[in-house]
């Protein structure tokens, strides 16, 4: 049989490394919130939404949103129908749509999203 000998020494090491592996990990999480959070403020900024720009921005604004998709066409066809009605166009290539109501409540007959 076995029998482990702990030294006072040996507990308070892991303690301290136990304490210490703790904080970390809530420093990571909060740091972890606050860029969560700083990412979503960016979105609502008045970079983008409802008006936020001009006519003429829209097809260098579509050709940015379209960038990754196969379906370039279409895809510019429809950004372009919906930025000239909403003037925003979201930012990214795919998503974030909730930060231009216009361009995220256009539906197609079919009830489908009508601007990418």
């Amino acid at each position: 049989m076995y029998i482990h000998n702990f030294s006072s020494n040996n507990i308070r090491n892991l303690l301290a490394m136990t304490k210490l592996a703790c904080f970390f990990l809530l420093l990571f999480l909060a740091i972890s919130q606050v860029m969560a959070n700083e990412t979503q403020y960016q979105l609502h900024s008045g970079n983008y939404g409802p008006g936020s720009l001009k006519s003429y921005q829209c097809p260098s604004q579509c050709s940015r949103r379209c960038s990754k998709t196969q379906y370039h066409k279409p895809c510019m066809f429809f950004c372009q129908k919906c930025c000239s009605k909403c003037l925003c166009v979201p930012p990214g290539f795919y998503g974030n749509k909730q930060v231009c109501p216009c361009y995220n409540n256009w539906k197609t007959k079919g009830g489908g999203p009508k601007c990418p």
